[in-house]
């Protein structure tokens, strides 16, 4: 606010008389207002060229027409003119903001006003700066023949008219306050409150109807999909000759699961939901590529919804994983020169102090100083844990039937300081020249290594305190490294190999001492998700041998195993076992069931069979005699 507004103006009313004023300046008395000023100032102009003085050629003042020139600083000292007071104008109200003074016979006054619009009083024409405009000088006004000392005080002036033109806008701004033009919203205390209530209400009608689209689209892709139907044998037979595209199939199976989810609604009439399932076997074969036996036997296992999970997470590969050798270094010491070489890590899980997963690594893992100096093993991280579940104490016997490439050997190695004994075995010798490397790299020295037949082991050592059978099997726990398993497995290879599993734990079960004083432990563990080579092998052991009983993994984490399974019925302490799958734990497909060896003497019905724990197996019957 100027300091003539300043001098002249009341001060504002409280609010609530804001609504009492009348008689509120319009537009009309506005406009009344800017012309008298030009045509006071145009007079003024004309008087000041009378008196002629000439003046230097550079003596040009410049007037920017389009914006004000910003207000000033004002001199301490005021004129006695601008002192004067200023004629209200009839209709104007007494007292008030509104009480703003509107004409003063002073010349100062007027020309406070002259500047609130300049584009306007532009448009009534000087005809001096219109002359300059278009003489393309660039200057709004040019004086000539000015005394200096005029010069000097018409540019104070001017100083003061700008600072006045803003705070006579300020004032005019204060009248549009109370202005009722319907294009402004009220912007007054009282109706802030309204304002604000109403957006609220055009926010939420907005949302409704945003809802109602919603639903309204969902209905009508609801009744399109409702009418989908199975496809007929003919077209079955067509599709054989001329498979469809990929993205066809996929909105099959899309759709197939939908039903599936909620089929007493959706389903075709006269279909069963074996006829679903039929077809959805068929197109997750084609879409994801496993033969049809390996298919069923999986969607046996979970949902079709978690079936799809399962076999998209076996299209993905699982992270990096490698295990600290706490036989040569701490975990914290290997991170840090780790991330020193740019790798970046962070550690598996709160299950395991020596697991860290790499996320990326500007060099091989498998060939950093580290890795050469053995500081760490590249392993995955669902191998940890039939080693954490077996708990090898220091001073122990302990027996890996199956150890090659080394990675849980030489774990239950760091776990017992290097005390005791490590009996690697593995029956494949292209396999033990990776074990052996593994052993010495990580510097092992309570370990031998041997290829036998696990199978024929207790005959061949026995008396173990602890014992790890992590057996062959079909491996549908690690499709995400192997993909031949989706094609190259059928019920021979899984005769078989539950076959070779049931024999290998019965023998790494009669490897161990019960007598140990820390252990008489077995683990089991398979990289397979099927029952057959998991829980179904447990079971068959438990019932040929009752001096065993399942004990707690030790893992916190897992889901628990089968107690039945499509009609079968398992031993009830099988809940006890633990189950890992790619899709839910992030981490290849695994089983780990931990045995507990209680007494060395198996007793059934008139025959009694002993089964000794060290060298050179005694099988010990009571025959009947044959009569001849």
């Amino acid at each position: 606010m100027g300091r003539r507004a300043r001098n002249k103006q009341d001060a504002p009313l409280p609010l609530e008389l804001e609504s009492k004023i009348e008689g509120k300046v319009t537009k009309k008395l506005h406009d009344r207002l800017k012309h008298e000023a030009q045509r006071s100032r145009k007079q003024k102009r004309a008087a000041s060229q009378q008196k002629p003085k000439p003046i230097k050629a550079n003596g040009k003042r410049k007037v920017n027409a389009v914006e004000p020139k910003k207000a000033k600083k004002i001199k301490a000292q005021e004129s006695d003119e601008s002192d004067e007071e200023m004629a209200p104008v009839d209709g104007a109200p007494e007292d008030g903001w509104d009480n703003a003074p509107i004409v003063s016979d002073s010349d100062d006054a007027m020309e406070s006003m002259s500047d609130f619009d300049s584009s306007d009083a532009q448009d009534e024409g000087d005809a001096q700066e219109e002359s300059d405009a278009e003489s393309g000088s660039g200057e709004d006004e040019q004086v000539t023949q000015m005394p200096l000392s005029l010069l000097e005080s018409d540019s104070d002036a001017d100083e003061d008219e700008d600072e006045d033109a803003n705070s006579d806008s300020g004032g005019m701004e204060s009248y549009d306050e109370f202005a009722t033009d319907s294009d402004e919203e009220p912007t007054t205390f009282r109706d802030m409150e309204k304002k604000s209530q109403r957006l609220d209400k055009e926010r939420a009608e907005d949302e409704e109807m945003a809802a109602l689209e919603m639903a309204g689209a969902g209905a009508v892709v609801e009744g399109e999909r409702e009418v989908f139907q199975l496809p007929t044998d003919e077209q079955v037979a067509a599709e054989e000759e001329t498979p469809l595209d990929l993205t066809q199939v996929q909105m099959r199976i899309q759709e197939i699961i939908r039903v599936l989810n909620n089929f007493s609604e959706l389903r075709e009439d006269g279909r069963s939901r074996s006829d679903y399932m039929v077809q959805l076997q068929r197109d997750m074969c084609f879409y994801y590529g496993y033969n049809e036996y390996l298919m069923e036997k999986l969607l046996q296992l979970f949902t079709v919804n978690e079936a799809v999970e399962f076999f998209e997470a076996n299209e993905v590969g699982r992270p990096v994983t490698i295990r600290t050798n706490t036989l040569k270094t701490r975990r914290r010491d290997l991170a840090q020169a780790l991330i020193n070489r740019g790798v970046n890590l962070d550690p598996i899980g709160k299950w395991t102090k020596v697991g860290l997963t790499i996320f990326d690594a500007p060099v091989p893992v498998g060939a950093t100083p580290e890795y050469m100096a053995g500081h760490y093993m590249i392993q995955a991280a669902s191998s940890f844990l039939p080693v954490i579940a077996l708990a090898p104490q220091e001073n122990e016997r302990v027996l890996d039937m199956s150890a090659a490439p080394g990675g849980k050997t030489t774990y239950c190695a760091a776990l017992m300081k290097n005390t005791g004994l490590v009996v690697a075995n593995d029956a494949n010798r292209e396999r033990q020249k990776a074990l052996v490397a593994n052993i010495h790299r990580l510097g092992v020295a309570n370990a031998i290594v041997c290829n036998y037949d696990g199978r024929e082991f207790p005959k061949i050592m026995g008396g173990f305190d602890r014992v790890l059978l992590d057996a062959p099997c079909s491996g549908t726990g690690v499709i995400s490294k192997d993909a031949s398993v989706k094609t190259n497995k059928g019920p021979e290879d899984f005769a078989m190999l539950t076959n070779l599993q049931k024999e290998l734990l019965l023998s790494a079960i009669d490897s161990v001492s019960a007598d140990s004083s820390t252990g008489g432990v077995i683990v089991y563990s398979t990289c397979s998700v099927t029952v057959d080579e998991n829980e179904a092998v447990v079971n068959y052991a438990l019932a040929k041998r009752p001096n065993i009983c399942l004990v707690d993994t030790g893992l916190a984490f897992g889901r628990s195993g089968f107690t039945s399974f499509r009609g079968r019925s398992f031993h009830s302490s099988l809940s006890l076992t633990r189950r890992f799958y790619p899709h839910i734990h992030n981490m290849d497909g695994f089983f780990v069931a931990k045995f507990k060896k209680t007494s060395n003497k198996i007793q059934t019905g008139e025959n009694e069979f002993t089964v000794p724990t060290g060298s050179g197996v005694k099988l010990k019957q009571k025959k009947k005699k044959r009569h001849h």
